[in-house]
């Protein structure tokens, strides 16, 4: 008796269309007729098809003249040399519109046809960009079901999210009340087997008008098997259809989403009752699709590239704690908790000349002695990881729910130097969308028995309970330990002296405020000095003898210069990686003062109030002090800029040893969980995303206010901001 898995059906060579389509097949090079359905009878002017073979279309120009005449078959050697790339017309025939579609696959010209179909319900936007102003991936879905309900408008839409095993998941949805929900239910492989998967890449929209509707065969000369891959009208699979009859759905549509050349998963549509979509929305759809699919792109890429900079953080400060310590091991234990949070482990072991160091949740001493043995026999890569530790090996070594999910690392597998990170079992549950099992049922064809997989013929909620799992070792999780491995390759005793002194001449170039470097000072002199040569020029010109036109003339060059000095001692300051800043008594007055003039016709708010109460001395260095109040100012007239009455209050007072500055505005606030992340570089808070900014000035004010011997704080509420400048008395 055979046996036949789904994956096995050859669901690309059906042997028949569905009925609302047409299909005439045609040689590529010759154009003689090579196949064609059945159907072609009803809408061509032909008595028998059978005298269609080995002739070509023009032999009958009664029969096909719409065809003949179309501008697709007029250049078709020119519109078919792409494979499997559609070209769409409209065509009459028997005075009925019909779509006319042709692509070239392998050595056959298909041409399709289907009627024509307005919808007069259809409402969709012309906004095409709005999937890529959401940050929020499941309203990226949402929002796209949204849109596509106005064009397709099935009584169930779905996003269906295919799973690392081929199984899938259910994660958006837009259904009539009346039908039960599908939402977070799981389906098994088998539901989309692996070439069916594989067709839903090469051929990304699919339609099944009416599941019950008869098909129509295709009749090629000596019987050849045609290849439906790319067909519009491809019939469906007896398996598949009599799944979608089990759902209780007559009509299903489908769009391929497609992320990085990648099947990620499906827009699935099923209707009650037979419904056809007409092949302009359906392409439309896939315009849709395609844009939200981009838009999750881009937001997946930006979430990665933010982790990617917090992991490199991470790191960067892990390894300044781990360059203290003589010897790796001594790095590992005094950092032993920042090294089991980073993969997001629940416990970690160091293993190291046989000591034994634990943080966390782990295993007994002796579990952990059996895993490394098992590892030294059994892992060949120096990261290994695994889930289901637990399930798979439990027995073998004696583990408990502790060691669920392992994760090794070998730092040198000869000297037995390892690491062991662990998880805990996670108790899992997964909600199917009925009973995954695959049913066999036995068909007998040509005489012969053979085991198919049966469809499901129920979709109630089936709940597994899974155990011996922990929860999945995501890409980050790899990303997290991999950065751990590098960060002890190069930290390692082996070449800890080389590294210490590149460290220590890195920790001094930091702390010449590198965030002003050679580049920038370079590339924006070269602007200021044709700004100040024609500014000069234009000054010479005048010949009104306006004395307020001079004045402001002379005022911007004033400014000019002002900038050029400024840069020349960042320059100066980058350049000297060892010199000493010039710490003397400075009145801030002026500074403020003028800075404030300056800011509030950068950001044309003439509007907004400063008030400039006391102003005592400090002892700093006079470019950076410009700085620290340039970037503080700025953003305290910047961010209260679009309040009714846009007010900053700035004053300072003595007190022992230091002198306090408090620069306070009546903005938009610092939320409270933003609070981490305010003073590092290229961060900008989230309700600070309509306000032109990059997030380098805050960074400037810290590493300045640090090198100055001060300190920066701030105070926040919704009202507004307060920061808190303190500075070492004169």
């Amino acid at each position: 008796m055979n046996f036949v898995e789904c994956h096995e059906e050859p669901i690309h060579i059906p042997g028949y269309i569905q009925s609302f389509g047409y299909l005439i097949g045609i040689d590529a090079k010759s154009h003689s007729i090579a196949f064609f359905s059945k159907n072609i009878e009803d809408i061509f002017n032909i008595e028998n098809a059978n005298m269609l073979f080995d002739k070509k279309l023009t032999d009958f120009p009664e029969s096909f003249k719409s065809i003949i005449d179309s501008d697709i078959y007029n250049s078709l050697a020119d519109f078919t040399k792409r494979e499997n790339e559609t070209y769409f017309d409209k065509i009459f025939i028997g005075g009925i519109e019909y779509h006319f579609s042709v692509f070239r696959s392998k050595d056959k010209i298909f041409l399709e046809f289907e009627k024509v179909l307005l919808n007069p319900n259809k409402r969709i936007s012309n906004k095409y960009d709005n999937f890529y102003i959401i940050d929020d991936e499941q309203e990226i879905w949402d929002q796209l079901l949204n849109t596509l309900s106005k064009i397709v408008n099935y009584d169930r839409m779905m996003v269906y999210k295919f799973m690392m095993d081929g199984s899938g998941k259910v994660i958006a949805e837009k259904r009539d009340e009346n039908i039960e929900s599908y939402l977070g239910l799981h389906y098994p492989e088998s539901d989309i087997p692996k070439q069916a998967r594989e067709l839903y890449l090469k051929k990304r929209k699919r339609i099944f008008s009416n599941v019950h509707s008869e098909t129509v065969p295709i009749f090629s000369k000596s019987d050849e098997t045609i290849d439906l891959t790319y067909s519009g009208s491809r019939g469906m699979s007896p398996i598949h259809g009599q799944y979608i009859k089990n759902s209780g759905a007559s009509s299903s549509f489908s769009v391929s989403i497609i992320i990085d050349d990648y099947l990620w998963g499906l827009v699935t549509c099923q209707n009650s009752e037979p419904k056809h979509i007409d092949l302009e929305d359906r392409v439309q759809a896939g315009i849709f699709t395609a844009l939200a699919s981009n838009a999750y792109s881009s937001f997946r890429s930006k979430k990665e590239l933010d982790y990617r900079l917090y992991l490199n953080e991470k790191c960067s400060r892990l390894k300044e704690e781990f360059l203290k310590y003589n010897n790796l091991f001594d790095s590992l234990i005094e950092n032993k908790s920042e090294i089991k949070e980073l993969p997001e482990a629940d416990g970690l072991a160091i293993i190291a000349d046989e000591k034994i160091v634990t943080e966390g949740e782990t295993p007994d001493y002796n579990v952990i002695e059996k895993l490394a043995q098992w590892a030294h026999q059994n892992i060949d890569e120096n990261i290994y990881l695994s889930r289901s530790f637990l399930k798979d090996h439990g027995k073998e070594i004696g583990l408990d729910e502790k060691c669920a999910g392992v994760a090794f690392y070998f730092i040198e597998k000869s000297k037995n130097n390892l690491l062991i990170w662990f998880r805990k079992e996670f108790d899992e549950h997964i909600d199917w969308a009925g009973n995954p099992e695959k049913k066999i049922d036995v068909i007998v064809k040509n005489g012969e028995q053979t085991q198919v997989v049966s469809p499901r013929t129920s979709f109630q909620i089936f709940t597994e309970d899974i155990k011996g799992n922990s929860k999945r070792w995501n890409s980050r999780n790899v990303a997290a330990l991999q950065a751990v491995r590098d960060l002890i390759l190069e930290t390692s005793h082996k070449n800890y002296i080389t590294i210490k002194r590149l460290n220590d001449e890195l920790k001094k170039v930091n702390e010449e405020l590198d965030s002003f470097s050679y580049t920038i000072s370079h590339d924006l002199g070269t602007p200021l000095t044709v700004m100040k040569l024609n500014a000069q020029m234009l000054l010479k010109s005048l010949t009104d003898g306006s004395d307020k036109s001079r004045n402001k003339i002379n005022s911007i060059i004033e400014e000019i210069d002002n900038m050029a000095e400024m840069m020349h001692d960042v320059l100066q300051l980058s350049r000297a990686k060892h010199s000493e800043i010039e710490l003397e008594r400075l009145q801030t007055e002026q500074t403020i003062a003028k800075i404030s003039e300056n800011a509030k016709i950068t950001f044309d708010t003439s509007e907004s109030e400063v008030v400039i109460n006391d102003c005592p001395d400090v002892l700093a260095d006079k470019t950076m002090l410009h700085q620290v109040f340039l970037n503080i100012i700025n953003n305290a007239i910047k961010y209260s800029s679009h309040q009714e009455k846009p007010k900053v209050i700035i004053g300072g007072t003595e007190e022992e040893d230091t002198v306090v500055y408090r620069i306070t505005d009546n903005g938009i606030g610092i939320p409270e969980e933003n609070k981490h992340k305010m003073f590092k570089i290229f961060n900008r808070m989230d309700n600070a995303k309509k306000f032109k900014g990059n997030g380098v000035g805050l960074s400037i004010v810290h590493r300045i206010m640090q090198r100055l011997g001060g300190n920066v704080d701030y105070e926040s509420s919704k009202n507004g901001t307060t920061f808190i400048l303190t500075f070492k008395k004169p």
